[in-house]
C-alpha cells in the first residue's frame, strides 16, 4: 500500500507526457484588424507551450508585424493591399450607413449603397484570394514551407485562403473562427434550422413570430446567394486552378478537422452543434491588473458614484460630431466620472467630469470596482470582457454583427441598446440613468458572469488542448461528419422523400384501382341477377 503514492504519481508524470506536444510547428493563416486580436492571444500561449509558429502575412498588413517574439513570418506582397487591411475602410463604410440610416434615404439610393457594398465585399475575397495565387506561383516559398514540414495549419476562415494552401500541403487544419464566407460558422458546419436559430445579418430571438421566421428565412437564403455569387468564385477559381474540377472549395472550408468557435453559450442562444467544434467564447478574457497611477487618481476621485467607460473602438471616428456631442452633452449632466475612449474630433458640450483618451486598458478598467456600466458598440470581445468583469453595457451598435450581440445582451437582461441614428441628450442621459438606477441590468449581468466563469477548464486551455489533439493524431477526422459531401437534395431527403411519395402515390393508385374494379364487377352481377 505504501508504494500507491509512487505509482500514482508516475502514472500522471506519463499521462501528461503523452498529452503534451513539444517542438510542434504550427503554419498561422490570420486575418487582421480585430480579429488578430484574438488569434494573437493564442500565437502567444501556443509559443509558451514549446511550439513553433509561423504567421503568413501581407505586407500592407497594420496589425500583424513582420517581426514578434513569439512567432516568425511569411511576407508576401500582393497586387493589391486586402480593403479590410486599411485603417479607414470600416471608417468610410460606417459614415456611408449612417447617413442613409439617418436621412432616410430613398430604395434607389439604399439599393446602391447595398450594391457598392456588395462590390466591396467581392473585392476584399478577390484581393484576399491573390495571396493563394502569389504563394502557389512562389516555388521556392512553397519548398521552403513543406520543408519546414510543419504539423497543423490554423486558420481565421474569415479569409479562407490558408484553407487552400492547407489542402496543397496535405495538413490537418483548426479553424479559430466566429465568421466564414458566409457568415456565423455554425451555419457551415452544424444543422442551423432558421426555425429557431437567428441567422447572421438578423437580429432576432431564439423564439420568433411567424413574420420574424419569414425574414430570417431571407435573410438565410440571402447570405447563401452573396457567399455562391460573390464570394465563393474567387476561391473556386483558384480551386479549379491548382486542385481541378474534382476539389470544391466549400468541401474544402467545411472539412476543417476542428472549429475553435469563439462562442459561449451563456451569451449566445441555445442551437445544434457538432462533435468538431469545441467552444472557446471569451478565452481572450483574463483578471484585471493595476491601472496607471494617473487613470487610478481619477477613477478613486469619483468617490461613491463611480465611473462609466466608453468605447466604440476606431469606428467612433466615423461618428459625426452632432452624435458624440449629443452623447458628451448626456455625460455632462451625471455625478460619474467618464473614461471615453476617443479619436479624432473631439464632441461638442464636454463635461469637466469626461477624460477623453485614444488608448485605455479596457480589461483592466472593466475589472476595477468603481465601474459602473460600459458603453460599447457591442464588438465581440468587449462584450465577452464585459462578462468576464460582470459589468452591464449600454450599447450602441454600429455595424454588421454588433447589432445580434447587443439584442442577445438585451434579452439576457444585461444591456439597454440605443440607436445611434436617433441619440439626443435626453434619451442617452434617461438610458444611463434606467441602467445605473436599476439593479437588475448589473445583477443579470453579474449572473452572467458567474456561469461564464463556472468551467472545469478555461477557454484559452479549451483551444490549446484541441489545437495540440490534432497535431497528436495527425487530424480529427472520427470527429468530422462527412454529410457536408452529399448533394442537397440527399442531405435534406428530398429523394427519399419523393420516393416515397411515389410509392404512396402507386399504392394510392392501386388500392383506388382495386376498388374500382370491385364495385364494377359488383355492379355487373347485380345487373344480371336483375336481368
Amino acid at each position: 500500500m505504501g508504494s500507491l503514492p509512487g505509482v500514482s504519481l508516475l502514472l500522471l508524470v506519463v499521462s501528461a507526457s503523452l498529452l503534451s506536444v513539444h517542438g510542434g510547428r504550427i503554419l498561422v493563416f490570420p486575418v487582421d484588424g480585430s480579429h488578430w486580436v484574438n488569434m494573437n492571444l493564442l500565437i502567444q500561449s501556443l509559443h509558451a507551450g514549446g511550439h513553433e509558429v509561423t504567421v503568413v502575412r501581407t505586407a500592407s498588413s497594420w496589425y500583424v508585424k513582420e517581426n514578434a517574439p513569439h512567432y516568425r513570418s511569411i511576407t508576401v506582397t500582393l497586387p493589391e493591399a486586402i480593403s479590410i487591411e486599411e485603417q479607414d475602410f470600416f471608417v468610410t463604410f460606417l459614415t456611408k450607413m449612417l447617413t442613409i440610416q439617418k436621412e432616410g434615404a430613398s430604395l434607389i439610393a439604399f439599393v446602391k449603397f447595398y450594391w457598392e457594398m456588395l462590390g466591396a465585399l467581392s473585392g476584399i475575397h478577390q484581393q484576399a484570394s491573390m495571396l493563394g495565387v502569389e504563394m502557389f506561383e512562389n516555388k521556392t516559398l512553397m519548398q521552403s514551407i513543406r520543408d519546414a514540414q510543419f504539423d497543423v495549419v490554423l486558420i481565421d476562415p474569415g479569409l479562407p485562403v490558408g484553407v487552400l494552401v492547407a489542402h496543397e500541403l496535405k495538413l490537418p487544419t483548426v479553424f479559430n473562427v466566429r465568421w466564414i464566407t458566409s457568415g456565423e460558422g455554425h451555419f457551415v458546419v452544424a444543422p442551423s434550422p432558421t426555425s429557431y436559430v437567428p441567422t447572421s445579418g438578423y437580429a432576432a430571438p431564439d423564439k420568433m413570430t411567424f413574420g420574424q421566421r419569414v425574414k430570417n428565412t431571407f435573410h438565410y437564403v440571402l447570405n447563401m446567394c452573396i457567399d455562391k455569387f460573390i464570394v465563393c468564385p474567387h476561391y473556386d477559381r483558384l480551386v479549379d486552378r491548382y486542385f481541378g474540377p474534382d476539389v470544391s472549395f466549400y468541401h474544402l472550408l467545411q472539412g476543417a478537422d476542428i472549429w475553435l468557435m469563439r462562442v459561449d453559450f451563456v451569451f449566445e442562444f441555445p442551437r445544434p452543434t457538432m462533435p468538431n467544434i469545441a467552444y472557446i467564447g471569451g478565452f481572450q478574457c483574463k483578471p484585471s491588473e493595476p491601472l496607471s497611477s494617473e487613470l487610478e487618481e481619477f477613477v478613486q476621485s469619483s468617490g461613491e458614484h463611480g465611473v462609466i467607460l466608453m468605447s466604440l473602438g476606431t469606428l467612433v471616428e466615423g461618428l459625426p460630431v452632432e452624435i458624440t456631442s449629443e452623447i458628451a452633452a448626456a455625460f455632462a449632466q451625471i455625478p460619474q466620472k467618464v473614461i471615453w475612449r476617443h479619436a479624432g474630433e473631439p464632441p461638442n458640450n464636454l463635461g469637466n467630469n469626461t477624460l477623453l483618451v485614444k488608448w485605455m486598458p479596457q480589461n483592466d478598467l472593466l475589472g476595477h470596482p468603481k465601474i459602473k456600466a460600459f458603453v460599447a458598440h457591442c464588438g465581440t470581445n468587449g462584450v465577452y470582457e464585459s462578462i468576464y468583469h460582470g459589468v452591464p453595457i449600454i450599447a450602441v451598435p454600429l455595424l454588421f454583427d454588433q447589432f445580434e450581440n447587443a439584442l442577445r445582451l438585451e434579452a439576457r437582461g444585461a444591456a439597454k441598446v440605443v440607436d445611434v441614428t436617433a441619440i439626443t441628450q435626453q434619451n442617452f442621459l434617461e438610458t444611463i440613468q434606467e441602467v445605473l438606477r436599476n439593479p437588475s441590468y448589473g445583477n443579470n449581468m453579474k449572473r452572467l458572469s458567474a456561469l461564464h466563469r463556472d468551467k472545469p477548464v478555461s477557454p484559452l486551455e479549451t483551444a490549446i488542448y484541441w489545437i495540440e489533439f490534432v497535431m497528436r493524431h495527425k487530424g480529427a477526422a472520427h470527429l468530422r461528419t462527412e454529410s457536408y459531401k452529399m448533394p442537397w437534395y440527399a442531405y435534406y431527403s428530398v429523394d427519399v422523400l419523393s420516393f416515397l411519395t411515389l410509392v404512396l402515390l402507386v399504392l394510392t393508385a392501386i388500392v383506388v384501382k382495386s376498388i374500382r374494379f370491385v364495385c364494377v364487377r359488383l355492379c355487373r352481377r347485380r345487373k344480371i341477377k336483375k336481368e
